[in-house]
């Protein structure tokens, strides 16, 4: 058995904790805030309920097989529900589209419903190839380990493999490529927001998120995706892990360049065998690990690579209810290319029309009654920094936050949705309370952003060249978003059984 510390209660540090403790292991999670989740919250406020983090649920399979693992079934914690329909969808041109929530059939179909021409036919063919592409990258790179240049030579055994994946073609160029429609395009090139990433610059096998969508189905629990923080925060502890919050770790302590232990800021010393860090990977390399030559290579790559943008949110306290609408619902704005040049930029309201993401769940659970609704707004903005860095914007600077508010829910009124009149109450969240509330440098979504052939095999290892230190969470190996953070937890649990210490 093995003393583990836990740095931060994410998902991800909550699942690996979860796992560590039925195969025997003393477990101990140290988190810097108040409550359990990290990212994963659902922020509640005179009875209406917002998810501020995953507004989504993917591959639930992933955390059916961690409950059954540690205990009862996942479905005795939560009420899993599939929504239907998924998205609303509203083009720069006017054009409206309403898409189921699982079916690549029906998803097709939909699409030539509303867009017309070959719409239907090129959709269906994209996603028999993102079909191939999650075959040929699950079992092996997503849900294995990581090791270097030798995970990508896993993928290269057969050219036809290799054709198909299409590692060196981006997600934007396979759309313009496959889809004779820019409509099409401007929706695949989406996708690459789920991971905080530049469709002209991320991979093509991005394409398997709408797959995967379509495929198994898009979800939502009962009372907020963030309810799942605390029911895995409740099976951590039914299996003996303790949990700390308002306990923030200071730095990873070493012994003969193993791991010893951990630091508070209090000054209080935690001894532990093992460490599995559930913070930004830059941050643990950087900050809380001493500099010497096992962290120095790392450090190297992760200062080179590009961090993922970030969110303004809006969280809106509604009277009344709007008709059109479906769970999820995204506004395009009339210039992606622009928008996205903009997201790297120092000024968020360069592109004076963005796309505007809401969530607006019906569930009983998240309104006062039948006649409000709760309204979760996102617009993918730059990170923040204080201090000039390139591709960053101060979002302290008085004045801004609720200037670029008030433009976004004006943009959302000339796009045919004006809910102004009918705001309760709002709260604004910026890249800066990001970072302030998570410690993501910056309120960075998902650490390090998708680009290029090789970023998937660039990404931090769960296994640190720290003998005895792991990582886990949307900014290490496999990536950001519930299910690849729950894989994530999964591989850290089965190789602290074979770590040595």
């Amino acid at each position: 058995m093995s003393r583990i510390v836990v740095i931060g209660a994410g998902a991800g540090g909550l699942a690996v904790a979860a796992r560590a403790a039925v195969k025997g292991h003393q477990v101990l999670i140290l988190e810097q805030g108040s409550r359990v989740g990290g990212k994963l919250h659902t922020l509640r406020q005179d009875g209406f309920a917002f998810d501020t983090g995953p507004s989504l649920f993917t591959l639930p399979a992933v955390y059916r097989d961690l409950f059954l693992k540690t205990g009862a079934a996942l479905e005795d914690s939560v009420d899993l529900q599939e929504v239907e329909p998924g998205f609303f969808y509203r083009f720069a041109d006017g054009t409206e589209l309403l898409m189921p929530g699982v079916g690549v059939g029906r998803a097709s179909t939909s699409i030539g419903d509303a867009l017309g021409g070959q719409a239907a036919a090129e959709w269906l063919g994209v996603m028999r190839r993102a079909g191939q592409m999650w075959q040929l990258t699950r079992a092996p790179i997503l849900q294995s380990p990581l090791d270097g240049w030798r995970s990508a030579a896993r993928l290269t055994r057969k050219v036809s493999d290799v054709r198909t994946i299409g590692p060196f073609t981006s997600l934007h160029r396979l759309g313009r490529q496959s889809f004779s429609d820019p409509r099409l395009v401007t929706l695949l090139d989406r996708y690459a927001t789920y991971t905080g990433s530049d469709p002209r610059r991320a991979p093509a096998a991005l394409a398997t998120i709408p797959f995967i969508e379509q495929t198994f189905g898009i979800w939502h629990i009962g009372g907020g995706i963030g309810t799942l923080a605390t029911v895995l925060a409740d099976r951590a502890r039914e299996r003996g892990v303790e949990i700390r919050t308002h306990s923030p770790v200071a730095s990873i302590v070493l012994r003969d360049d193993s791991i010893a232990g951990v630091q508070l800021v209090d000054g209080e010393q935690v001894e532990a065998d093992l460490v599995i860090s559930d913070a930004d990977a830059q941050h643990v390399y950087s900050t809380l690990l001493p500099k010497s030559s096992l962290t120095t290579r790392v450090n190297r790559t992760l200062s080179k690579q590009d961090r993922s943008f970030s969110g303004f949110v809006m969280l809106l306290a509604l009277r009344g209810r709007t008709s059109g609408l479906a769970h999820h619902n995204v506004w395009f704005g009339p210039d992606p290319g622009a928008e996205f040049d903009q997201l790297f930029s120092r000024n968020p309201a360069a592109n004076l029309k963005p796309t505007i993401y809401a969530c607006v769940p019906d569930d009983p659970l998240m309104r006062p009654d039948a006649d409000h609704e709760s309204w979760f707004v996102l617009v993918n903005s730059p990170r923040h920094s204080a201090t000039g860095e390139a591709g960053t914007i101060n979002w302290r600077t008085p004045g801004l936050a609720d200037d670029y508010g008030a433009h976004v829910l004006a943009e959302l009124a000339a796009r045919g949705t004006d809910v102004r009149d009918r705001i309760l109450w709002q709260q604004i969240q910026t890249p800066a309370d990001l970072e302030h509330d998570t410690a993501a440098p910056g309120g960075s979504i998902y650490g390090m952003a998708s680009r290029g052939a090789m970023s998937t095999f660039r990404r931090p290892s769960n296994s640190s060249p720290v003998p005895g230190l792991f990582l886990v969470g949307g900014s290490a190996h496999p990536g950001g978003g519930l299910p690849l953070v729950g894989m994530g937890a999964e591989m850290v649990a089965e190789a602290i059984g074979r770590a040595k210490h």
